[in-house]
């Protein structure tokens, strides 16, 4: 007699293939069908080294006059070459930022296509700044038809960024925009107060621990302890390519005025090791104390140690003393 069979009704169904299809925000398609589709489109280009590419939306980060503006309008003065870039600068003045591109009385002469944008002060509304700023920087990226955008300063655009709520939907709204207009963004933000003695790593970015999440990808400048004159350029995280610049190969640079345009100068490559503060007993104790406080706080071991920039075996050896 035939019945109903559960197992092979089941068997029968899972063998059918599923058509392309949308659920509401989630859209599903067979997995070599994604690719086959994505071998047709051109591989991003990179805009700066293997540290950003094209349709990113990157982080740049630093500790206070380290030089991340200077790098940032850089960057954006190289790609403007080619195509218009948006630098949106909520730092300088436009007298402090014609002192900086200016020598002597000699003005630097930008490419046409970089475009700086700045804040009306008077302007500004009392309310729901952030919401009005997201708003005008949708309005001017679709009327200009820009698609480089540089955010100089982040922390501008959510004054909340330690709640990972708030940073959350900040973020949210970026890669809203980089979808809906094929941006490819940097944004520019600061650290906190820093071991010196330590590698620099996704926790020196200021805000939320979640915000570095977001990212495709970010980079940090390092000040040199050897030699305060010096910078380096260490990759922090990466979807495109492969971790070029890591501790083990940091990018040397050291910052010159040449022509009226102030820039980071390449000298070569280097471990960072050797541009980090070699640990007086005041910091040692300072860093034991930290260990020991996160410790009791309820922290793990793993967390504690990824938050000072240490290893697992440093704090364990701490802790036992």
């Amino acid at each position: 007699m035939g019945g109903f069979n559960l197992y092979a009704d089941f068997t029968a169904k899972k063998d059918i293939p599923i058509e392309k299809s949308k659920y509401g925000m989630l859209e599903l398609q067979d997995a070599n069908s994604v690719i086959r589709e994505a071998a047709q489109r051109p591989d991003p280009k990179m805009l700066y080294k293997e540290l950003w590419y094209e349709g990113e939306v990157s982080c740049l980060f630093a500790d206070t006059n380290s030089g991340k503006s200077l790098l940032a309008v850089q960057i954006g003065t190289e790609i403007a070459k080619t195509e218009k870039v948006l630098y949106l600068d909520l730092e300088l003045s436009d007298k402090q930022f014609q002192l900086r591109y200016s020598d002597e009385g000699v003005l630097y002469e930008f490419p046409l296509n970089f475009y700086r944008v700045s804040i009306d002060r008077m302007s500004i509304p009392e309310s729901d700044f952030e919401e009005s700023i997201m708003k005008d920087i949708e309005t001017m990226v679709d009327k200009t038809g820009a698609k480089v955008l540089i955010i100089d300063n982040l922390t501008w655009l959510c004054t909340q960024s330690e709640k990972a709520s708030d940073a959350s939907v900040l973020m949210r709204r970026l890669l809203n925009l980089k979808f809906k207009y094929g941006l490819s963004m940097l944004c520019v933000a600061h650290t906190p107060k820093r071991n010196m003695c330590a590698p620099i790593t996704q926790n020196d970015l200021a805000g939320s621990k979640r915000l570095i999440n977001f990212f495709d990808s970010s980079f940090a400048i390092g000040v040199s302890a050897k030699d305060e004159a010096l910078r380096y350029l260490k990759q922090i995280k990466c979807r495109y390519g492969s971790f070029t610049y890591d501790s083990g190969n940091v990018i040397v640079c050291h910052i010159e005025k040449i022509n009226s345009f102030t820039s980071f100068v390449i000298d070569g490559y280097s471990n960072e090791s050797e541009h980090l503060k070699q640990p007086s007993d005041k910091d040692t104790e300072e860093l034991a104390a930290k260990v020991k406080e996160l410790v009791s706080s309820g922290r793990s071991y793993r967390d504690v140690a990824q938050t000072l920039g240490i290893s697992h075996s440093k704090v364990q050896r701490i802790i036992k003393k």
